[in-house]
C-alpha cells in the first residue's frame, strides 16, 4: 500500500515541490510514497514544474484509511476533511506547531528556517542520498519563492546554504535571476479572476474559536493591483460570507519595496487595528517591512485573538 505525501489545501511552490523531493527521498529510503496535492497550483509552482520536466502531482482530496506524510503545515484548517481517518507517519514543516493530533509516534522534521524544502534537503544529507539534477533545482525555487529570494524575514543561513548547494547541483549559475523570473510569473495577475487571486495562496486559522482566513499575493510592481482592489474586497467578502469566516486579510506583497498593502474585511477591524497597531482607513494600510505571513502577521492576529 502506497503512502502519499502532500501540503495544505492551496498548494504553493513549496508544498507540491516538497511532496516531490519528500517522496524521492522516502522511495530512495525503501517507502513507497507518492506526490499528490489537495488544490490546484500556482502559476508560479506551473513555471517551475514546467521548467525542469515535472507533470503536476495527483489531485486527491480524500486520505481515509491512507497512510501519509505532511509537508509544510500541520494545522486542521489546512488539511483533508478526513485527515482523522489517515495515518499520519510523519510532518516536515517550517511553520508552528498546529493542532492536528495522532494515535501514534510519528517522524517529525520541523525547524525554524523558511522553507521546508530546506529541511529536506538536511534530510538527504543526514541519510546520504543523492539528490538529481532537475529535483535540485526545482527545490532551490521553492526556497527562493519562500523566503523571496532571501528578503524575507524567514530567511535563515541555513536556506541561504541549501540553495548555494542545490544550484551546485542543478549547474544553475545565477539562482537570483531565476528567482526574479519565477516572481515575475508570480506578478501575473491579470489572467485570472479576482476571487483565484485571493485564494491563490490562502489559509486559514482557528484564533480563539474564529475562523481567520489570510491570503498574500506577491508582485514586483504594487501598481498592478490599483484599479482593481473593489473587486479584490468583491472576491474577499463572498469568501468570507461562504466560509462564515470572522475575517479574511489579504498580503499585496511588493518584493522590491520591501512592504504590504494588507486590505481588511472583518467583523471586528478594531481587533485588527490592534494586532499591528495601526489604523484601517477605506479597510486598508500600508505595512512597511512586513513581507511574512508567518512571522509578520500570524503571530500578531493569535495574540489579539
Amino acid at each position: 500500500m502506497s503512502t502519499y505525501i502532500f501540503g495544505h489545501t492551496t498548494p504553493d511552490s513549496d508544498s507540491i515541490i516538497g511532496a516531490y523531493s519528500l517522496s524521492y527521498l522516502k522511495n530512495q529510503l525503501g517507502e513507497d510514497c507518492i506526490p499528490s496535492r489537495q488544490g490546484e497550483i500556482n502559476p508560479e509552482t506551473a513555471f517551475i514544474l514546467e521548467k525542469f520536466g515535472f507533470k503536476k502531482p495527483i489531485l486527491k482530496t480524500s486520505y481515509a484509511g491512507e497512510k501519509v506524510y505532511l509537508v509544510d503545515f500541520m494545522e486542521r484548517s489546512q488539511s483533508p476533511k478526513d485527515i482523522d481517518e489517515a495515518t499520519i507517519l510523519g510532518i516536515v514543516d517550517h511553520h508552528k506547531l498546529g493542532d492536528l493530533k495522532t494515535d501514534a509516534p510519528l517522524e517529525m522534521w520541523v525547524r525554524p528556517v523558511g522553507c521546508s524544502n530546506t529541511i529536506i534537503k538536511q534530510m538527504f544529507d543526514y541519510y546520504n542520498v543523492e539528490i538529481p539534477k532537475d529535483l535540485a533545482g526545482m527545490m532551490m525555487c521553492a526556497i527562493l519563492s519562500d523566503t523571496v529570494i532571501f528578503k524575507s524575514p524567514t530567511c535563515t543561513k541555513e536556506d541561504t546554504k541549501a540553495v548555494k548547494e542545490l544550484a551546485k547541483i542543478a549547474q544553475i549559475d545565477d539562482p537570483k535571476a531565476l528567482g526574479m523570473e519565477m516572481f515575475i510569473v508570480k506578478s501575473d495577475v491579470l489572467n485570472s479572476t479576482k476571487r483565484e487571486l485571493v485564494l491563490r495562496d490562502f489559509k486559514d486559522f482557528n484564533m480563539g474559536g474564529n475562523k481567520i482566513g489570510v491570503g498574500q499575493l506577491e508582485v514586483v510592481d504594487l501598481s498592478v493591483f490599483d484599479n482593481m482592489k473593489d473587486e479584490l474586497f468583491e472576491a474577499m467578502a463572498e469568501i468570507k460570507a461562504e466560509g462564515e469566516r470572522h475575517s479574511v486579510l489579504l498580503l499585496l506583497t511588493d518584493i522590491m519595496q520591501e512592504g504590504s498593502q494588507l486590505l481588511v474585511l472583518s467583523d471586528e477591524n478594531s481587533k485588527i487595528e490592534n494586532a499591528f497597531d495601526i489604523k484601517l482607513q477605506n479597510n486598508q494600510v500600508w505595512l512597511p517591512k512586513v513581507m511574512s505571513r508567518k512571522k509578520q502577521v500570524i503571530p500578531f492576529l493569535e495574540k489579539e485573538f
